[in-house]
């Protein structure tokens, strides 16, 4: 059921003061867009949406098809809690349509939908709950981001050892403002790394809620004098932020996964989505970690999964079930980050685990020990595989997985992998401060 109509918008509009309204989508590797209307305006966009340049916009289309409309989901209505009371300032998620009314093939937000839609041809409707961790760095004297941490906490530490207590508190009273159910909020193991987790919900607006998530992160960050990032790995020799992505697919109003006969409360419909997964976890890495930086993360001895095998308790595998059962059960896939596009994300983790309950495939025994005191020698006679360990890997192996361009369709994946394709090329001949230090004198 929807939660707005337009009518309803324009009455909350002239009701609340609302004048300026940011028209939101997101581009194909990530980043949050936006044109911008006054209220007089609205009528008009709820009525025939936005046309705007898609040529300009990374992955849309070329500069002799450029002209894209944006119509905004009513659902995604919201006022911004921090900008001015008077004259306030409104938002809506939008989805991307060609001139002749059809969706975009370049929108991540339809890929994801898509997706979706086939699970429910399946009858299953997929949820999907995402714990985002990030840092808060000082800025310098000219406001730009450095890498020294706000504080020396760790893991659950409070004020005054966590001094970014206050802007954490913050961000979340807004989020709540905004609609948002937070369950919970901590400080994070690596000093100024912080963790806000929000109430699970349908992919599509678990996906919304993420960008909107790391928009509000970061302008109460600067609000604060801070700078949050959401990067993989800023420092050598702490650990990495992630965004470990917990799914459930639900059926009949009931939890598909939840099985009371079974020795670990899962149903045979999990085990065959787990191993769904775990068969195409590696050919959706470049999307789920889609930078460089990405891999300096997934590496032992971080908390990172770098290994692919699951477990009902053991959080060193890439898959884990947390204790939680009946309608709480659910599979936690460790490997996402924090950069990763959440629509194209979602789709893909939705599409292999959808893949697996097709063909009905059986879950490997699960790894119950601590994956990073094995040797590789050891893990090899387990037969468990380790993760890309590099962004040039996850691209070929998605190139030999075949799962990600189906599902993203051509238009997105060629676009994705040619940027990714220049993203290493830049990086493998950058010379780098290491390698100065490191061979500058020796040779």
């Amino acid at each position: 059921m929807a939660k707005y109509t337009k009518e309803q918008i324009l009455e909350i509009v002239e009701k609340q003061d609302v004048k300026f309204i940011r028209l939101q989508f997101t581009d194909v590797l990530g980043s949050l867009k936006n044109v911008a209307i006054t209220s007089a305006q609205l009528p008009k966009v709820l009525e025939e949406g936005m046309m705007f340049d898609g040529s300009s916009i990374q992955g849309f289309v070329r500069i002799e098809e450029s002209d894209m409309y944006l119509k905004p989901d009513l659902d995604t209505f919201v006022i911004f809690p921090w900008r001015p009371q008077k004259g306030k300032v409104a938002r809506f998620i939008c989805d991307v349509y060609t001139p002749d009314g059809e969706p975009f093939v370049g929108d991540p937000r339809y890929i994801l939908k898509k997706t979706m839609a086939e699970a429910r041809e399946m009858g299953y409707e997929f949820n999907v709950g995402n714990e985002c961790e990030f840092f808060l760095f000082h800025t310098d004297e000219d406001g730009n981001p450095t890498t020294l941490t706000n504080d020396k906490a760790g893991y659950f530490d409070l004020a005054p050892v966590d001094n970014g207590e206050d802007a954490r508190r913050e961000i979340c009273l807004t989020l709540e403002e905004m609609g948002y159910e937070i369950e919970a909020s901590h400080h994070e193991v690596a000093e100024g790394q912080h963790e806000i987790d929000f109430k699970y919900d349908n992919a599509l607006t678990t996906a919304d809620n993420v960008m909107t998530f790391k928009l509000v992160v970061k302008t109460i960050a600067q609000k604060y004098g801070l700078h949050a990032t959401f990067m993989p790995k800023p420092i050598f020799g702490i650990n990495g932020s992630g965004m470990h992505t917990n799914m459930s697919l639900f059926k009949d109003g009931k939890n598909a996964f939840a099985d009371t006969s079974d020795t670990l409360g899962l149903s045979s419909t999990a085990y065959s989505y787990i191993a769904g997964v775990l068969e195409h976890v590696a050919g959706i890495t470049a999307v789920t970690n889609p930078l460089v930086n990405s891999y300096k993360r997934l590496v032992p001895g971080y908390e990172a999964p770098c290994y692919i095998a699951w477990s009902a308790s053991n959080r060193s595998d890439i898959i884990r079930i947390p204790a939680a059962r009946g309608a709480g059960t659910r599979v936690e896939l460790r490997s996402p980050d924090p950069s990763t596009n959440p629509y194209l994300c979602l789709a893909l983790c939705l599409a292999a685990g959808l893949d697996g309950i097709k063909r009905g495939l059986k879950a490997p025994e699960s790894v119950d020990v601590n994956m990073f005191k094995l040797s590789q020698d050891e893990r090899d006679a387990m037969g468990i595989k380790n993760l890309p360990g590099s962004l040039k890997d996850a691209l070929t192996a998605m190139h030999k997985d075949g799962l990600a361009k189906k599902v993203l369709g051509d238009h997105i994946y060629d676009s994705f992998v040619g940027c990714k394709v220049g993203e290493w090329n830049s990086f493998r001949t950058y010379v780098s401060q290491w390698e100065i230090d490191e061979y500058i004198t020796k040779y």
